[in-house]
């Protein structure tokens, strides 16, 4: 799959005119979305922009859905082994700050399961809008050159398809705003696969899917309706929660939350669509 994407690239590279080439970075047509594409930079040889709109990750007692699609978005170039590089988005969001409201929020509290559907989702609502609400928000520990992506693990169901180093922000006016689990010095690395996981007890190994391949007409190349897992990563504790209380606030929310967490009691699974373009078909879309 990879040669073939690159053998793609080399022709575009042939038959397009120099002045696309230049052209200021605004892609149309089904390269719309890789508007942040790195195009600015010579070597980027494939745009890629990932949306997860459903799924979930948990972390020790903690299971968070995703309510709002999460963005990954960037390029591709080749390295120094053959290896694909990950290159920042323009703007810098390359993984999108997205923050996702904590069931239960801080206390856990939630609507008992045999009430009405109705009346679950508004005494909930009301829980996450009030003090003891709390979001989570996955953010990437460290530079997007340390995002790993291999587009024919993605296919082939084997190996990481997607390795995200991460830290998650807890937010809420008690927790201020330099709550977090993980670090750019000890991020949690979660290496998504669309074949089968191989946690350590007490996880089960669960299987991932690769979705639809799909060609556009303009040459867009988009994996539909697949699912990203792991459940073999480990978690470590919260740390700056409460601000000058954190020497207190800390261990609460570690106790509350189950951290350290480790590995084999935490999961994720990402579900939605990958596209990949070809950097010079996009250039060549403005």
């Amino acid at each position: 799959m990879r040669r073939l994407l690159i053998a793609v690239a080399v022709l575009a590279a042939v038959v397009i005119p120099a002045q696309a080439l230049a052209s200021s970075h605004h892609p149309t047509g089904e390269f719309a979305v890789f508007g942040e594409c790195p195009l600015n930079t010579e070597t980027v040889e494939f745009c890629v922009y990932s949306e997860s709109n459903g799924g979930y990750f948990q972390i020790g007692a903690k299971t968070v859905p995703l309510k709002n699609p999460v963005i990954l978005q960037g390029g591709l170039e080749e390295g120094p082994e053959g290896e694909g590089v990950f290159i920042a988005a323009e703007n810098g969001q390359t993984l999108v700050k997205t923050p996702q409201p904590v069931p239960g929020g801080l206390l856990g509290v939630e609507a008992p399961s045999w009430w009405p559907q109705y009346l679950q989702n508004l005494f909930n609502e009301y829980i996450n809008k009030g003090l003891t609400g709390v979001t989570a928000t996955v953010e990437l520990a460290g530079p997007a050159s340390d995002i790993e992506i291999e587009p024919s693990n993605l296919l082939e169901e084997t190996g990481t398809a997607l390795g995200l180093p991460t830290k998650i922000k807890l937010d809420n006016a008690f927790l201020g705003s330099n709550c977090y689990i993980g670090s750019n010095k000890n991020p949690v690395v979660i290496d998504f696969t669309t074949g089968e996981t191989s946690p350590p007890p007490p996880n089960e190994p669960i299987h991932g899917d690769p979705g639809e391949l799909i060609f556009g007409e303009e040459g867009l190349i988009t994996l539909s309706g697949g699912e990203l897992v792991n459940n073999s990563f480990g978690a470590p504790g919260a740390k700056g929660c409460g601000g000058l209380f954190s020497l207190f606030v800390d261990p609460l929310v570690n106790s509350l939350i189950g951290l350290p967490s480790p590995a084999g009691s935490n999961s994720a699974i990402l579900e939605g669509k990958i596209d990949l373009g070809i950097a010079p078909l996009v250039r060549a879309s403005e």
